[in-house]
Formats: structure tokens, sequence, C-alpha cells
């Protein structure tokens, strides 16, 4: 049994609509699906998500948009707050589950949404299985196969870990280069992308990635 770690890149016909007054990366900055459930006779997704940003933005933008029935917030501190979603299921927003369907295979939460159209998920099963589900992606939709081995991952999430400004700055580090082999892009340019000092984006970094270690680890979460 094996898991493999997959990175889908939405594109935009194919994401939420998101509202003119919603701030991508700043009201906005993580999204983990926690569980869902699928009423095939109602045609509609149930969602529980562990959701970090804006609570107030982000419940505003739920509600304006035509395709959600119900939604209810329960905060669990002042950046992050689990959402309880009830959405009309079109098929937009299966499409890029299609390379999913019909294998024998566990879909291991959290499902990861970024604010910029990025899907990362776990998916366990049989080789055989996994490499159908590899060649049965849409060829209208990119991914990247981050990792394929055993399945070692711990429970625990990321987002109760990091603040609001410990994610951007892995997002704007990550978007810019500076954790690729061999490195591209500078802690000068994270500081730039942040508004910040670089040493002030090097002590977010460095929070951000010890608590990524623990979370690894299986280590008690630590807000600092």
């Amino acid at each position: 049994m094996q898991s493999l770690d997959v990175t889908v890149h939405l594109p935009p016909e194919l994401r939420l609509p998101v509202p003119d007054d919603l701030e991508l990366g700043e009201d906005f900055v993580r999204e983990e699906v926690l569980a869902w459930h699928t009423d095939e006779e109602r045609g509609v997704d149930h969602f529980l998500s562990l959701v970090v940003g804006d609570l107030d933005a982000c419940l505003a933008g739920l509600e304006s948009l035509p395709m959600v029935n119900a939604v209810d917030v329960t905060p669990v501190d002042d950046e992050t707050f689990y959402a309880y979603a009830e959405m009309e299921a079109g098929p937009d927003t299966r499409a890029w589950t299609a390379a999913l369907e019909g294998h024998d295979i566990v879909l291991v939460p959290p499902i990861v949404f970024t604010p910029y159209g990025d899907v990362q998920l776990t998916v366990l099963g049989d080789p055989d299985e996994l490499r159908e589900v590899v060649a049965d992606f849409p060829e209208d939709i990119e991914f990247e196969v981050e990792r394929v081995g055993e399945h070692q991952h711990r429970p625990g999430s990321l987002a109760g870990r990091l603040t609001t400004r410990q994610f951007q700055a892995m997002e704007a580090a990550y978007r810019l280069g500076y954790y690729d082999v061999p490195r591209e892009g500078t802690l000068a340019e994270v500081a730039e992308a942040l508004s910040c000092s670089e040493s002030a984006a090097s002590t977010l970094l460095r929070k951000a990635e010890r608590a990524m270690v623990e979370a690894t680890l299986g280590r008690g979460a630590t807000f600092e």
C-alpha cells in the first residue's frame, strides 16, 4: 500500500468565483477540507473545513456565491475557523475529481485549497491503482506528483499551527523559488513580497518551518 501526494492546478474556469471585495492571500489564506459527503439524490456536497483567514470576509464571500446553499462557521482563534457548507454539485466543481472516480483508493484528508487555484491532496492505494489515477487526470488540468511512497503521514492540521502571516510568508517563498533546489528566490525578494524587513521575513519562515517539522513528527502545536 502506497500513497501519492498530488498538487492540482485548477484553471480559472474550474475555481469557485471570488467576490471582488475578498483579498486572496489576505482575507483568505488556506482551506483544509477535513470531511465531506455528496448527496447524489439532492445533487449537493457537504463540507467541513478548517480555514485560515478573516472570518467575516470569508463568510460574506461564501454567502454571496449562488452555488452555496448554507454555511455555518465556528471560530477557533482570531485567524482560524471551522466552516460547514452545503453547495450545489455542478460539473465544474467535480471536474478535478474525475481521475479519482472508479478506483479502489482512499482520499486522505485534509484536501488543501490555496487562494490561487492549487489543490493539494493525498491518495492511498495499491501502486497499480495509483498509476491509473495519474493516467486518468483530465488533459486540460495541470498537476504535479509531489511524492510517491509508503504512507507515513501523521494526523494533524497545519492550519491551526501557522498564523496567517506565516502562511503568507511560506506561500511567497514557495512562489518565488526560495525552496527550489537549487534556490532561485532570495530572502530579500520574500521580504519585498511581504513588505517587511529581511529579518522579519526570516523569522516568519523559521517559525513556520518549525511548525511544519513538529506536525510531521507528531509533536504538539505551538503558537509563537
